[in-house]
């Protein structure tokens, strides 16, 4: 007997049969079954009419939070507040209006911008009408910008008037963006129908496209399903213990999808609270923690450490506080003790991921942090995760191996690479660069970037970019970029350069020259020169070795350290 809740679609030469459980006409064998038959000519309306009912997008969490929760506080940010009733309109309001200003259901549309409510209700207006996000490092230039909205092929630019100058020039550069939107003048579209749009968004389909910053000079377009940000919210959820009475505050950078996505995504679908902060600073988040009673926040490590070395730490209240989350590094276990002892009733938890799993992979839990101090911790709810090694066999204990998974949440491929997308699947599974190791008790802990990522104040930065923008100098033979371990950055970028010779140059100018060709946060903050570099018997660089020898130098040692 079928279950009272199941039912399927069966098909016969001339006609669909849906088997309806418990109707009132009877069929078949079975006396809980009514059989209803549909003329092959109408099932196309009928099974559409199906999809509709059952969809399940981005786009449709807000409405369904406000059946919910319709007068709770959904959206603070400054003096504007949004009930969940109100967001749901805003998001139906701006949805029709991007419709009217010509905009469709497939359209990419860009976000450069900081955190803001508007940054909030756009996200969840184009995964409304169907349209693809493409959310943008506001610290990147105007070059780098372009080639994401070549890449990406955007129809539009949704930016803030703080870096109109940027969007128009980076757009101006053979984009296809024939739309710019002032994130200022939206307001202007919310005197669209209040109504849902009439677009039908299946939850196969993309709803957004991540640039990670990955290992390459040019970085790669991760494209992500409905249904795979959807399962990762599910993974938050549960593991990362977000529910409706949080009071979350949401400080970290909205075009990374750690803040996006792991936290305001879920907490909407809870129906949680979302104070948004413009910026991490210390100035901004700790007054924020005492007048709105911040329940929860995530930050990396060195936002924490700012946290803590703040006067403003000890003279306001930040007692609400029970939820606390990092990534993009390890917390030193000092300043895990530290936090412990300052903040007795936080619990931690150390989140794991890349933006190719939509991103939460592992997760350490708050009874873990310093029994398991360094690791990553486990799986997550929807992640099938290994330690494995070239012949994807499960490395031993203790052994290093490449970090891969298996899970609805990965990225459906990478924007027009198909050879990029079919090596990433080697195997049938996902590899994700990261080397590491496990323990007996199945705890992964990171011990090197597959492919040399520097991670630095939360932020992916490709070494080979770096090193590409520095072999431009005339009088530069080598280069190595690695990071080294730093109390502010977690990791800092770090270039270790040959001179031709004959040759002059000073560190001074090679960061001038940096800053020319490079976003801020991937200019090297510390510069050493050496007469070689050490190699291995095929001359590949040993940048572990490089890591070894000038850690212990300390920043005070190494030439022209960058501000």
């Amino acid at each position: 007997m079928l279950s009272c809740f199941r039912a399927c679609l069966l098909k016969s030469k001339d006609s669909h049969v849906l088997l309806d459980p418990g109707g009132e006409g009877r069929g078949g064998s079975d006396p809980d079954v009514r059989v209803l038959f549909w003329p092959q000519a109408e099932y196309g309306n009928r099974a559409m009419d199906v999809a509709r009912i059952r969809q399940h997008s981005i786009g449709d969490l807000p409405r369904r939070t406000a059946a919910r929760y319709p007068d709770k506080l959904a959206v603070r940010f400054g003096e504007t507040t949004w009930t969940y009733w109100q967001f749901d309109e805003v998001c139906n309001r701006l949805a029709n209006g991007l419709v009217e200003r010509g905009l469709a259901a497939g359209d990419r549309v860009a976000i450069l911008s900081r955190n803001s409510h508007a940054f909030a209700a756009l996200r969840f207006a184009l995964a409304r009408l169907g349209g693809v996000l493409v959310p943008i490092n506001f610290m990147l230039n105007p070059q780098e910008i372009a080639y994401i909205l070549r890449s990406s092929g955007a129809r539009a630019l949704a930016v803030s008037d703080e870096f109109l100058d940027t969007g128009s020039r980076a757009s101006a550069l053979d984009t296809p963006v024939t739309l710019t939107l002032r994130i200022s003048q939206l307001d202007d579209l919310l005197s669209a129908d209040a109504r849902p749009p009439g677009s039908a968004v299946a939850s196969d389909g993309l709803a957004q496209i991540v640039y990670t910053s990955g290992t390459e000079a040019l970085p790669k377009g991760a494209m992500l399903t409905h249904d795979a940000v959807l399962w990762q919210y599910v993974s938050c959820i549960v593991d990362a213990e977000i529910d409706a009475s949080d009071v979350i505050l949401h400080a970290l950078p909205m075009y990374h999808c750690a803040q996006l996505d792991v936290f305001l995504g879920p907490a909407v679908y809870q129906g949680a609270t979302n104070v948004i902060a413009s910026a991490p600073a210390p100035e901004i988040v700790l007054p924020l923690v005492a007048e709105h009673r911040i329940t929860s926040f995530f930050a990396p490590p060195t936002v924490w450490i700012g946290l803590l070395r703040s006067p403003l730490f000890d003279q306001l209240d930040h007692s609400s506080l029970r939820k606390g989350y990092y990534g993009a590094s390890i917390m030193p276990v000092e300043v895990l003790r530290e936090i412990k002892r300052r903040m007795p009733d936080l619990r931690l938890w150390n989140l794991y991921g890349q933006t190719e799993i939509a991103p939460l992979a592992t997760v350490l839990g708050p009874d873990e942090q310093l029994s398991k101090p360094g690791s990553c911790g486990r799986p997550a709810l929807n992640v099938e995760t290994r330690v494995v090694d070239d012949q994807l066999n499960d490395v031993k204990p203790g052994e290093v191996g490449e970090i891969v998974h298996r899970s609805p949440q990965l990225l459906a491929g990478y924007y027009d690479a198909p050879d990029k997308t079919a090596a990433a699947f080697e195997g049938e599974w996902f590899h994700s660069g990261d080397l590491a190791t496990v323990d007996e008790d199945g705890y992964i802990t990171v011990v090197d970037r597959k492919k040399d990522m520097i991670k630095t104040g939360g932020e992916n930065v490709a070494s080979r970019e770096v090193e590409e923008a520095i072999y431009r100098l005339p009088q530069v033979s080598e280069v190595a970029v690695i990071g080294l371990p730093d109390p502010k950055w977690i990791e800092a970028v770090s270039a270790v350069v040959v001179i031709k010779q004959g040759q002059t140059l000073d560190a001074s100018a090679l960061v001038g020259h940096c800053r020319e060709h490079l976003a801020a946060f991937k200019v090297p903050k510390h510069v050493f020169f050496c007469e070689t570099l050490p190699k291995n018997p095929s001359g590949k660089i040993l940048k572990r070795q490089l890591r070894e020898q000038y850690q212990s130098s300390g920043s005070t040692a190494a030439t022209g350290a960058a501000g």
